[in-house]
């Protein structure tokens, strides 16, 4: 995590203004398409006059506004656009539901779009953010100027069933006792994470560990049990996804060379369910914004700023 956040420091990070959301309340929903909810969100300006539709973005797994906290602040200096860092439901602060799938992502964001009275927009996602991300831009495309996505594949992922649900089971099942103090509890919640999954992995997830202040209990801001009960359902994204036409729209991939996410070889395929699309190579991992951020910058800031 210290390179990750070296990186994040490097950047060029002017003075923009950052507004923050409360905390929504909470609110449990059970149908397969639930009704969309409220997601928190942080948004991003600067002097630049907002010429062009907005910047919406969404996170990975595990993920959450923060992580596009740094890159939001640079790209405000660079583009003519309002960026919105949101937080996905179940994850962050936005709510906890009991449902969780790409169409109901792309319902919460249709309804954000429609609250702040936004036409259309650019859309950026990351991993399970940039899936989501795509089946919003096929299943509403009048309302996607243009798509990005970072280091994730349409039509596969390279993460076993298997090995997710030993990483969920091991954060439902983590018992700590609220006496103990936040360096405790992480040390011992690490330890346990490490049997199920590598160090770069844990040190992500390891950022949704909360300790309440007024109680001492412990808690996941990722809704644990949700998502490891909908992990079997992940491989069902592209037969969802070949039920909606092609997305015609301005597309760019931005992959890592060295991340399973995406394979080359699918990318003929990635084509013909993204027409106008281009792909970039980085020489990362499967956090690219995190890792070359410089280089990110400049290929997003150019792609938002073209007038196709």
């Amino acid at each position: 995590m210290q390179r990750l956040t070296k990186s994040l420091r490097s950047l060029p990070f002017p003075a923009g203004k950052i507004l923050r959301t409360p905390l929504v309340v909470r609110r449990e929903y059970s149908s397969e398409i639930p009704d969309p909810v409220e997601l928190s969100f942080d948004s991003y300006t600067a002097e630049n006059p907002e010429t062009s539709p907005p910047l919406l973005t969404y996170h990975g797994l595990f993920g959450s506004k923060q992580n596009w906290r740094g890159i939001s602040k640079a790209l405000v200096r660079k583009v003519s656009r309002k960026v919105y860092a949101i937080d996905v439901r179940n994850h962050g602060e936005s709510p906890h539901s009991s449902v969780h799938n790409s169409k109901a992502m792309s319902e919460d964001l249709r309804l954000f779009m429609e609250q702040r009275s936004h036409p259309n927009a650019a859309c950026m996602g990351h991993s399970m953010g940039g899936r989501s991300m795509m089946y919003f831009a096929r299943k509403y495309p009048e309302l996607v100027e243009r798509l990005i996505v970072v280091d994730i594949s349409p039509i596969s992922v390279p993460r076993s069933t298997g090995e997710m649900t030993e990483i969920f089971d091991a954060m439902v099942s983590l018992d700590l006792s609220p006496s103990m103090s936040m360096s405790e509890g992480r040390k011992i919640a690490r330890e346990k994470l490490l049997k199920a999954t590598e160090d770069e992995t844990v040190d992500f997830i390891m950022l949704n560990l909360r300790k309440n202040p007024d109680t001492g209990a412990f808690s996941w801001a990722c809704n644990a049990h949700v998502l490891r009960e909908f992990l079997t359902r992940f491989d069902k994204y592209q037969s969802n996804l070949e039920e909606l036409p092609p997305y015609t729209g301005p597309t760019t991939f931005i992959c890592g060379t060295r991340s399973p996410y995406m394979r080359r070889e699918q990318w003929p395929q990635i084509q013909k369910m993204f027409p106008n699309s281009e792909i970039h190579w980085l020489d990362a991992g499967h956090l690219v914004h995190f890792e070359k951020p410089q280089e990110f910058l400049t290929i997003v800031s150019e792609f938002l700023n073209r007038t196709d």
